[in-house]
């Protein structure tokens, strides 16, 4: 199955839609972006902006599909398009809400870090946005 993200005009997705790979296929039997796009836009009967996103992908890694391993696959578009992401058109990437205004986006997996490190002592922490610090 191939994953697409319905992305507005201010670059951010509406929605996740999900096709057969079927669909993505060229007359040479090779997938290719451009035929999912278009059979999402026929299916629609509007041309609304879609951009092929893969389920196995997050931080520019790709893993292989239901594992925490990662594999030779290709890392599309450096994450997962989620509802509510930034499609940025320039890093070619899916780039998360930030859920923290001192995190800082991470240019290399698009994906926002805290600017301290989490503790690695295996104890539970949240963060904590008025201190700037991770609390037990």
């Amino acid at each position: 199955m191939s994953h697409f993200a319905r992305v507005d005009n201010n670059d951010i997705v509406q929605r996740i839609h999900v096709i057969d790979n079927k669909y993505l296929l060229n007359e040479h039997g090779v997938e290719e972006e451009a035929f999912g796009i278009n059979y999402l836009n026929k299916l629609y009967d509007v041309d609304f902006n879609w951009v092929q996103t893969s389920y196995n992908t997050r931080g520019g890694v790709h893993y292989a599909p239901n594992s925490h391993t990662q594999d030779d696959g290709v890392a599309l578009r450096k994450n997962f398009a989620g509802v509510g992401y930034t499609y940025d058109k320039i890093k070619d990437a899916f780039i998360p809400p930030q859920e923290y205004a001192s995190w800082i986006l991470n240019e290399d997996t698009c994906l926002w870090n805290p600017p301290t490190p989490h503790p690695d002592d295996g104890e539970f922490y949240i963060w904590n946005e008025e201190t700037t610090s991770w609390d037990r």
